[in-house]
């Protein structure tokens, strides 16, 4: 199943979105690195937008200065919390043809990019993940989120008959015209967001691309894990008792829906 046609390459752009929320220490800083790196190494048009989740701190200030000095960065301001919530306002309204995210701490070696998003660019997949558990990829972190991240994997499999090897890196890429079929219908708004994305993607037949990546862990992440454990083992529940076990690979009613609906 394709949903991106191959554009000439001189026409397709991309979007990088990086979601925030009271990142004001490092935002400035994670900013010009990833300006200088797409400068040097991204040759398609792309911009950079910072989705704020309702920042209490000086992250809106750090934000809008960003943008203003530098006409690739937009600065977006969302009244309410939550990573979903942000992707899924961002992405709808892009017009970019790529749209992606990545942490704003940069946890995900940057020199992963490009290859994430070739297979999009080349109409080879229609959504590019970087992944942790793949053969080469490098990892750093303590022995307690390993555990959690691999048991979080092997749960998903034992629910579902996917194929892809990690649900939550903080690395990701799809069409847009993939993603204005699947977005409108994720139901979770946070964290949860990724794995259902690629659930529903991997269900209905969509091309999952996996990158392994370098990647190391931040010893500042504000995610309270057993929220989100709790979060994460609702949305898995739910999604097994809604979806068909069987592929509907083609099926008729894959079409754009109304994200507003």
């Amino acid at each position: 199943m394709m949903y991106l046609q191959k554009i000439p390459q001189s026409n397709i752009t991309l979007d990088i979105v990086l979601p925030v929320y009271n990142e004001e220490k490092i935002l400035y800083k994670s900013v010009l690195i990833l300006l200088d790196f797409l400068k040097k190494k991204c040759n398609i048009k792309w911009q950079i937008s910072i989705a704020d989740n309702g920042s209490t701190d000086n992250t809106p200030v750090i934000g809008k200065q960003l943008a203003r000095k530098y006409d690739e960065v937009e600065y977006i301001s969302l009244p309410f919390k939550g990573r979903g919530r942000a992707l899924r306002t961002v992405w709808l309204n892009s017009k970019a043809d790529i749209l992606s995210y990545m942490d704003i701490d940069l946890s995900t070696d940057l020199n992963c990019f490009m290859p994430m998003i070739e297979p999009l660019i080349e109409g080879q997949a229609d959504i590019a993940i970087g992944s942790r558990f793949k053969a080469q990829a490098k990892v750093k972190r303590g022995l307690k989120r390993e555990i959690l991240s691999r048991g979080y994997i092997t749960l998903i499999k034992l629910f579902f008959n996917c194929t892809f090897t990690d649900a939550q890196c903080g690395f990701k890429a799809i069409t847009r015209s993939a993603a204005s079929v699947l977005i409108p219908r994720i139901k979770n708004q946070n964290w949860f967001f990724d794995a259902e994305l690629l659930l529903l993607a991997d269900h209905y037949g969509f091309r999952i691309f996996e990158v392994p990546v370098h990647w190391v862990d931040d010893p500042d992440s504000r995610v309270k894990i057993l929220r989100t454990v709790k979060e994460h083992f609702g949305g898995l529940v739910r999604m097994r008792l809604s979806l068909n076990p069987l592929k509907l690979t083609g099926s008729p009613d894959l079409i754009p829906v109304d994200a507003h609906a």
